[in-house]
């Protein structure tokens, strides 16, 4: 199976369901989704970038880590 290749991704907190949030940008197309496994709002940067990549890539959608960007809580 070929993957098609993901414009860009974001990964952020969303506070009301208290957990991480993937939208995955596929030209005009947006898909948001929740990782798989649950990620502590405190993770590290490489943490929070492989799970929105894995979760692309469950989603059949080929992206590198290095192209997600990180939408932390403001304290």
């Amino acid at each position: 199976m070929s993957l098609m290749q993901a414009s860009k991704a974001a990964i952020a907190w969303d506070p009301k369901k208290r957990h991480w949030r993937v939208t995955i940008a596929v030209g005009a197309e947006v898909i948001r989704r929740s990782p798989e496994k649950p990620i502590p709002q405190d993770a590290a940067d490489e943490v929070l970038r492989t799970a929105a990549a894995e979760t692309a890539r469950a989603e059949g959608y080929e992206l590198s880590p290095a192209d997600v960007s990180i939408d932390r809580p403001v304290a």
